[in-house]
C-alpha cells in the first residue's frame, strides 16, 4: 500500500509517499479502506523532530473508510461498514489503516468530515472532562475558533455551561454560531472578558497557546480552574495543569458524536482538502495557520 512516510527530519519536503507492507488488524480492531485521514498540528511537529526521536516514521492518527477486514472479537462492525477512528499506530495517512477505535460515519457526513472528527473531539472532551466542565458556570475558551477550540465550545454548550471564546475580529461570527460569546484577544483581553463577566469566570481552557495563561487564571482565580492543551512550558512556569493523552484518552467520545451532528448540535468544518500525494502542500497551509477549520487528505 502507498502511505506517508518520512525518513529524516526537516520541511514538508521530506514527506515521501512510499509502499509499505499491508497493515492487519489486532484483537477488537479493524482496518479499512481509508477514504480521508485528517492532518494535525502534531504532524509537523513530528516532521520537525520536536516529539519522536525515531526514524523512519509514518503519519496520521485519524481516518474515515470503509471496513475491509475485521480482527478477532471485532464485534458491532461489518465489513464494507463506513467507520472513523484513530489509527493504532499512527500511520492513518495512508491506503490502508488499523483502527483501534472507532464509530459509525454520521449518515450526514462524506468520509472528509468524518476524517475531521476524532482528534479535536477527543482532545476537546478530555479537556472539558479534566476541568469538570458542567452546566451552570462560564467557561473561557481561548482559541475558539480553531478545531480543537470550536468542539471544545460546542460540547460545553451541550454540558449546559456558559461560553466565551476568544478570536480574531474575523472569526467572531463563526465563534457566535458556535454558542459562544466572542472576544477579541490581544491585549485588553482581560478588561473585555470582565465586560462580560465581571467577577470573571469559572474556568479556563487554553487551546491556542498564545502566552495568556496568566491573564486566563487571573480570570478563573485559581491556577487549577485553568488547562492547557497545547503550551506546555507556559503550563509547568503558571501551575496550570497540562492535558496530554498520557494519562488515558476520552476514546468514549466517539461513541456518541454522532448523535450530536445529526441532531445539528455539532460541525467541525473541512477548511480544504488535499490528494494524498500533496501531503507537503497540506503541511504548509497548516503551517501557515491561514486556515479555519480543519485540513483533510483524500485517498482513493
Amino acid at each position: 500500500m502507498k502511505a506517508v512516510r518520512y525518513s529524516r527530519f526537516g520541511g514538508p519536503e521530506v514527506l515521501e509517499l512510499v509502499d509499505l507492507p499491508d497493515p492487519h488488524p489486532g484483537p477488537g480492531q479493524v482496518r479499512i479502506a481509508v477514504r480521508a485521514a485528517g492532518v494535525n498540528p502534531s504532524d509537523w511537529k513530528k516532521r520537525q523532530g520536536l516529539m519522536d526521536e525515531g526514524l523512519p516514521q509514518t503519519l496520521g492518527y485519524e481516518a474515515a473508510g470503509i471496513v475491509d477486514e475485521l480482527g478477532p472479537g471485532a464485534t458491532g462492525v461489518a465489513v464494507g461498514d463506513r467507520v472513523f477512528g484513530f489509527s493504532a499506530d499512527g500511520a492513518a495517512q495512508a491506503e490502508l489503516a488499523v483502527l483501534s477505535h472507532y464509530a459509525p460515519v454520521p449518515p450526514s457526513l462524506g468520509f472528509a468530515g468524518a476524517a475531521a472528527l476524532p482528534a479535536a473531539v477527543e482532545t476537546a472532551t478530555r479537556a472539558l472532562d479534566q476541568l469538570g466542565v458542567l452546566g451552570g458556570g462560564t467557561l473561557l475558551v481561548n482559541g475558539a475558533s480553531g478545531s480543537v477550540g470550536s468542539a471544545a465550545v460546542q460540547l460545553a454548550v451541550v454540558r449546559g455551561a456558559r461560553v466565551i471564546g476568544t478570536a480574531g475580529p474575523a472569526n467572531h461570527d463563526y465563534v457566535r454560531s458556535l454558542g459562544a460569546e466572542p472576544v477579541s484577544y490581544g491585549a485588553g483581553l482581560t478588561a473585555r472578558v470582565r465586560a462580560l463577566a465581571p467577577e470573571g469566570v469559572d474556568l479556563a481552557l487554553d487551546v491556542a497557546g498564545s502566552g495568556v495563561l496568566a491573564e486566563l487564571v487571573a480570570l478563573a482565580g485559581a491556577p487549577e480552574r485553568v488547562l492547557a492543551v497545547s503550551d506546555f512550558q507556559g503550563a509547568r512556569e503558571h501551575g496550570v495543569r497540562f492535558s496530554s493523552g498520557d494519562a488515558g484518552r476520552a476514546l468514549h467520545a466517539l461513541d456518541g458524536i454522532g448523535e450530536l451532528v445529526g441532531a445539528g448540535r455539532f460541525s467541525l468544518p473541512v477548511a480544504r482538502t488535499f490528494p494524498l500525494s500533496e501531503v507537503a502542500q497540506a503541511h504548509r497551509a497548516g503551517e501557515q495557520g491561514l486556515v479555519r477549520g480543519k485540513l483533510v487528505l483524500l485517498v482513493g
